[in-house]
């Protein structure tokens, strides 16, 4: 079949290598210049299986609750008079539900480990470099009562299989040593040795680079402006293209990978998805010190941050501000993380010459990505994987190719079957 996927981020790049690969004939359309220049450009850069929960829990809409008001929060909520953000925020309360939150976390687990075995072979296979470290993710807490309900946290995703292994201060400083001279501040930690960190742009650009060399056509500098349906299918994707000529390009099947803009290219269709866009930060240094700087992938949970070790830089991202689909830096979160890494690793890095970057990953209210089949019969979906696009990128583009190809995806996940609203 002739292919169309709409975005060119780890998802919608890793979807076009899996088609590929499958037999069929595959263009990518980006509006930027290239691949991974928007959410998958400066991310986290974290594989995060073990650590890979819903927001949507008791706990986090306390967090929420307790954030409002607060320009430095980690989680920064701005009430709007959007009508989507309403019927997002009640329905991320609805996903709080005890019974929700455990499906949601057996169905996100599942397609993240999937995933991370996917990335895993297709690494060794075509040799891929992209900074990737493979000595695991450790959370440490200063908080006594965030360290205890890690505990439970760290006993659920036991119970799913994932060897998250809770731990003392002392053995959190033993496992990353950078993190000595705060050891009398930490209460504890739990680590995941199978866990991953790597840039995600550098995987994502060459991903796209081997995509080209095997046949894949990725036209960039062109902007999707509609869908066109006829009957109960896509009879083309309307374009303006680098020259600023309005096009249509046909194709048997279209695979909407686009992110939090998923849902304006599709509301017209009557496919009215539950992405609302959550802004995040990053924060990237030149390591000055290398061994003052951490090697093991990172998360300060207290302030919501993941510390990713990228060669001779280190990456700092997190906070979430739901705000709209504004991408403007905030510079009093911009502070505050540098401030938060300078306290943790004062001689690691130079913060003077930070790189900051604020990206929108594409949530949903229970964190679970929307993909598989819609109610146009060559319509597909792989997007709204909020903070987990690089953590699920691959298994989620190797299940689209199969659902794309009639066959049933290895993976067990609540895949879409004519999503119409």
């Amino acid at each position: 079949m002739n292919v169309i996927v709409l975005g060119a981020g780890v998802v919608g790049t890793a979807s076009a290598w899996y088609l590929r690969e499958a037999g069929h004939d595959v263009t990518v359309i980006e509006r930027r210049s290239g691949p991974a220049q928007e959410t998958s450009f400066a991310n986290g850069c974290q594989i995060s299986v073990s650590h890979a929960e819903p927001w949507a829990t008791p706990a986090g809409l306390l967090k929420v609750v307790q954030s409002l008001g607060r320009a430095d929060a980690p989680l920064l909520f701005r009430l709007q008079a959007d009508p989507l953000q309403w019927r997002w925020c009640l329905q991320f309360v609805r996903e709080c539900a005890p019974g929700r939150v455990a499906a949601n976390l057996r169905r996100i687990v599942a397609l993240a480990e999937y995933s991370r075995r996917s990335l895993q072979a297709l690494r060794a296979r075509l040799g891929i470099e992209y900074d990737g470290l493979t000595r695991g993710i450790l959370h440490f807490y200063t908080d006594e009562r965030e360290f205890e309900r890690a505990c439970h946290a760290a006993a659920a995703m036991r119970d799913l299989g994932c060897p998250r292994m809770t731990v003392d201060a002392d053995e959190a400083v033993r496992i990353e040593p950078a993190l000595a001279p705060v050891r009398r501040k930490l209460v504890g930690g739990d680590f995941t040795a199978t866990d991953e960190s790597g840039d995600v742009h550098r995987f994502t650009t060459q991903l796209a680079a081997r995509g080209a060399a095997a046949g894949i056509r990725f036209i960039y500098n062109t902007t999707v402006t509609r869908l066109l349906a006829e009957g109960d299918r896509i009879r083309g994707v309307e374009i303006i293209d680098a020259d600023g000529r309005h096009r249509v390009l046909h194709a048997d099947a279209v695979v909407v990978a686009l992110g939090s803009f998923s849902v304006g290219l599709l509301a017209p269709l009557g496919i009215r998805l539950l992405i609302y866009p959550g802004k995040g930060y990053s924060a990237t240094y030149p390591i000055l010190d290398r061994d003052a700087a951490p090697t093991v992938s990172l998360t300060d949970d207290g302030h919501k941050l993941v510390f990713s070790r990228l060669g001779d830089r280190l990456r700092v991202a997190g906070t979430c501000e739901l705000n709209g689909y504004t991408r403007d830096l905030n510079p009093v979160r911009c502070d505050a993380i540098t401030r938060r890494v300078r306290a943790l690793f004062p001689d690691a890095c130079d913060y003077d010459n930070a790189t900051y970057w604020a990206g929108l990953r594409p949530l949903t209210p229970s964190n679970v990505p929307y993909i598989g089949r819609t109610r146009f019969s060559n319509l597909y979906l792989n997007t709204g994987h909020g903070t987990l696009g690089w953590t699920m990128g691959c298994g989620s583009g190797r299940a689209i190719a199969d659902i794309v190809s009639g066959r049933r995806p290895e993976v067990d996940f609540a895949f879409t079957d004519g999503l119409r609203a």
